[in-house]
């Protein structure tokens, strides 16, 4: 599994979290974003309508009778009732659940950094998780750094 780890900085996060569910949605991919705050799940709603007129990123915040229907689900549960493979963790705060996903993406600022180090280390060993960051430089991500855990050979 491959967890993606973005530091935002200035970069607001709606602008991130519709860059990354567009190339899902274009890959035929579902997507869970995940926040506690529930406020900002509805700021983060509204924002991804007004987003960009000339495109449409179908979405929705969990809880209505549609979710199943949804391709990216805004929600506070990481459990995915569309059967989205791809969670978002847009808060800065690390869920194990996302383990259990294909992909994951971890968004964080400096608010949040240390907790994004405490993640990065705490997924240092564990077999089959794919670490990657990603920065902005030049108004573009840049993959800063990889690390694959590998199963150790013994012989």
């Amino acid at each position: 599994m491959r967890v993606d780890f973005y530091q935002i900085g200035d970069t607001p996060a709606e602008q991130v979290i519709a860059g990354i569910a567009e190339k899902l949605l274009a890959d035929d991919g579902r997507l869970i974003v995940v926040a506690e705050d529930e406020v900002f799940l509805a700021r983060l709603d509204r924002l991804l309508w007004d987003l960009a007129p000339a495109s449409f990123l179908p979405h929705s915040v969990a809880g209505g009778t549609d979710d199943a229907r949804q391709p990216v689900l805004l929600t506070t549960s990481p459990d995915a009732p569309n059967l989205a493979r791809n969670m978002l963790i847009a808060d800065g705060s690390w869920r194990d659940s996302a383990l259990s996903y294909d992909r994951a993406f971890f968004m964080f600022d400096t608010a949040t950094l240390e907790d994004a180090r405490a993640a990065w280390r705490s997924l240092a060993g564990r077999e089959g998780v794919e670490r990657h960051y990603w920065a902005r430089e030049d108004g573009k991500w840049v993959e800063k750094g990889s690390r694959v855990a590998r199963e150790e050979v013994h012989g």
